[in-house]
């Protein structure tokens, strides 16, 4: 027991890391991190993906909040940007949620090992898109942010490996726009975890101390341990090679999705 519980702590702190380095809210660390340690537990095979997302998503609350208020000081939040996207990114991600709950744990590990593909693919070319606009007007922000949570709920990520391009796109700079990012994570995790717990609470199988899909004492394991790591991972952000880092961390994905995909085959 006390060595899932540190495992849970050590996977906090390695997120809260990466959420303010990268912005990318920890959730591509969680998932693969609790499916394992689920398997350990003997947590029927048919839960533990909806379990993940949802803790991830669950967690990334207190993330978020931590690493925008860190980037924040720094004066890296566009919060006008926060206020136009809001509304599409919480509708987004609780129907996303919702519909989750009804793929199967096969379904789901076949999606996110794809995204983890992609983002480690995007982050070991680096490439960014050029700004060659102005950010959209309220139905293109309502309908991005729509796209944005979607897809975050059923990968259980803050979004900033969607949302950090599109800000970039429209002419925000890097630092900006993952710290813009942070705090977009936070209603993505808000409605996330609501969507997961409306989903699950019906659901008669799932382990004790669970809320819905929301399995507390992993979120309270990786919670505590992320908000202090967060702060650490912005200051990281604004002194190292992010770029080197970046390729670095992709490789590790790499691995981390073909382990995954071996798994489901």
């Amino acid at each position: 027991m006390i060595t899932t519980i540190l495992l849970y702590c050590g996977v906090g702190g390695i997120a809260g890391i990466l959420a303010g380095l990268f912005g990318i809210g920890g959730g591509l660390v969680i998932v693969p991190m609790l499916l394992y340690v689920f398997s350990l537990m003997n947590i029927p095979v048919e839960l533990t993906m909806h379990l993940a997302l949802a803790t991830s998503m669950a967690s990334i609350m207190f993330t978020s909040v931590s690493s925008f208020w860190a980037h924040h000081k720094r004066g890296a939040v566009h919060w006008d940007v926060v206020k136009k996207i809001v509304f599409g990114i919480l509708s987004g991600t609780f129907l996303g949620a919702c519909f989750a709950s009804s793929m199967s744990t096969s379904v789901l590990k076949v999606f996110f090992v794809f995204f983890l593909y992609f983002v480690a693919t995007q982050l070991l070319l680096n490439k960014k898109p050029k700004p060659g606009r102005e950010l959209p007007g309220f139905s293109g922000m309502f309908a991005t942010g729509n796209v944005i949570g979607g897809i975050s709920s059923l990968v259980g990520i803050g979004g900033g490996t969607l949302s950090v391009p599109f800000m970039l796109w429209c002419n925000i700079n890097a630092h900006h726009a993952i710290g813009t990012s942070a705090a977009i994570g936070l209603p993505i995790a808000v409605a996330g975890t609501v969507g997961y717990i409306f989903s699950g609470w019906g659901v008669t199988t799932l382990p004790d101390y669970s809320l819905g899909y929301v399995y507390f004492p992993a979120l309270l394991g990786i919670a505590a341990v992320s908000i202090l790591t967060a702060p650490l991972g912005v200051r990281l952000a604004h002194s190292l090679p992010v770029a080197r880092l970046k390729r670095i961390f992709s490789l590790l994905l790499y691995v981390v999705a073909t382990k995954m995909l071996l798994g489901v085959l």
